[in-house]
């Protein structure tokens, strides 16, 4: 009994914008992707949301990195220090020795044997003594409350920082999947172009994400369901002074556009490779819309007016990846799509 209370169970959730950790089923962790360093010694200053609000915003001492980028680790050493930092912050029971963890993590479905070979020895080197992969669109359809072992088709969709996953799940395996490099990621970069190109004005990486929480929309009409406008102020880049204009949804789903297009097109390859049996299914049982993409305004309208399909945004879907990948942790013995 004494060894047992030893081992530590986590579920990971580590995402280009934000890593999440689950213990006892609980987030106990929610902090975006980001770690500041100091840039002589290369030691920790800090992580999460204290790194986010340094971002764009430091001296030549400190930098700041997102570790991930389109969902795989872009920097081994960075990715190291953030998930030991981030398990640090998991308050485990008051015991002398440092338990030995079990972790579950996630990783985007394309990824190659390399990528999760770098994942793998990124847990290890920050504590882990087992570690688990799930694929992210299977922690999603978990998250979203799915059936993922039943004989029938299930489709989500994840769409995160750095990387779009469509899947079609049936008995428990991946049936097609299709993961597209347009994200989160990509939409705040298209707002900051759109900003600078339209109305003259530079912002930084901060204010694009600020503007698509609070408008960001992927079709023009919204009706009733409208966001008021943003304001935003910046310096014109011809003058270098100070200017404040009004931004209205309108313009972000325009902005969107041409990278929705994009998510379009990826969607639709994945219902053309699907047997044609569990095509039934999902019209019938719809499409699942999960990670932060799925708060873009209007997004499960324009993907059911383009497929027909009726598109259901989960519960919380910010959250939907990291649940899924709590349950995966419960089921350690029961699921055989977990990878060790």
């Amino acid at each position: 009994m004494g060894l047992f209370s030893l081992t530590q169970e986590l579920a990971i959730d580590l995402g280009t914008a934000n890593t999440l950790v689950i213990y006892n089923n609980k987030v106990v962790v929610d902090e975006p992707s980001i770690v500041a360093l100091d840039v002589h010694s290369g030691k920790l200053v800090a992580i999460g949301h204290q790194a986010r609000q340094m971002h764009e915003k430091t001296n030549p001492n400190i930098k700041t990195i997102r570790p991930l980028k389109d969902g795989v680790i872009a920097d081994f050493n960075a990715t190291e220090l953030m998930l030991r930092g981030m398990i640090k912050k998991v308050k485990t029971s008051g015991s002398l020795f440092s338990p030995s963890l079990r972790m579950v993590v996630c990783i985007p479905s394309g990824s190659t044997n390399v990528e999760i070979r770098a994942v793998r020895d990124s847990a290890e080197h920050a504590g882990g003594r087992e570690v688990y992969m799930i694929y992210e669109p299977m922690a999603a359809a978990l998250g979203a409350g799915l059936d993922v072992e039943a004989p029938e088709g299930n489709m989500v969709i994840d769409i995160g920082g750095g990387t779009s996953e469509i899947a079609c799940i049936s008995l428990g395996g991946i049936v097609c999947s299709e993961s597209i490099n347009v994200a989160g990621d990509v939409f705040t970069a298209d707002i900051q172009n759109y900003v600078r190109q339209q109305h003259n004005i530079r912002i930084g990486e901060r204010t694009a994400e600020a503007i698509k929480c609070a408008i960001g929309a992927a079709i023009p009409d919204l009706g009733e369901d409208a966001p008021e406008d943003f304001e935003v102020t910046g310096p014109d880049m011809l003058t270098f002074l100070p200017k404040t204009i009004s931004l209205n949804y309108n313009e972000i789903a325009y902005a969107l556009e041409k990278s929705l297009v994009k998510l379009d097109a990826a969607l639709m390859k994945v219902l053309e490779t699907m047997p044609p049996e569990l095509y039934a299914d999902i019209v019938k049982n719809g499409i699942y819309l999960a990670g932060g993409g799925a708060l873009l305004k209007g997004l499960d309208r324009r993907l059911s007016e383009k497929t027909g399909i009726p598109f259901h945004v989960a519960e919380d879907p910010l959250r939907a990846v990291a649940r899924g990948t709590g349950i995966a942790l419960k089921n350690i013995n029961g699921f055989s799509f977990l990878m060790k």
